[in-house]
């Protein structure tokens, strides 16, 4: 399978994974108030009018998140046409497949519903939703993609390093 392809299959999971769950949390009444999952899980009811965490909360408008993120998505699709392997293929995938997912959601109520609150004690890390989670792991993927392939390219080592490992003076 090559890049393109699991790139695709990537997204599609991530963003109907992202708008089932979201469908499921604006249609359970009980979210409303929250409900305790696990002692450090919450499933609650938010729509989050910014970008992570809030932050740009009615600041920017939406459809000003809309284009941001659309001309986000493009440049990540020319991306993933150009991909050089499946790692990087499905990354960028999970990336594209929750920014979709919120872009509809921005598009449908100006906003994106989060319904995971994670916490420890009476400190509340910011809900979020499995786009949120989608995009996270796709980004995470690229970075450790990034000194997986540093470490592996003798061009990326100093002299020292060749040194060392080829025997040299």
């Amino acid at each position: 399978m090559n890049s393109r392809i699991l790139g695709g299959l990537c997204t599609i999971a991530a963003f109907g994974l992202d708008q089932g769950t979201k469908a499921l949390a604006l249609n359970t009444p009980a979210l409303e108030n929250g409900v305790e999952i696990l002692p450090f899980l919450n499933l609650v009811r938010v729509l989050n009018d910014g970008v992570s965490f809030g932050m740009l909360g009615g600041v920017v408008p939406w459809w000003g998140l809309i284009a941001l993120a659309a001309v986000i998505v493009a440049w990540l699709l020319i991306w993933l046409w150009k991909a050089p392997d499946r790692l990087t293929g499905a990354a960028l995938g999970l990336i594209i497949g929750g920014a979709l997912g919120n872009i509809l959601d921005r598009l449908r109520y100006q906003a994106v519903p989060d319904f995971l609150d994670f916490h420890f004690g009476t400190y509340h890390w910011p809900s979020f939703n499995l786009a949120d989670v989608a995009i996270f792991c796709g980004a995470a993927l690229l970075l450790w993609d990034s000194f997986r392939a540093a470490k592996g390219n003798p061009e990326n080592h100093d002299e020292d390093y060749h040194k060392g490992t080829t025997g040299g003076g």
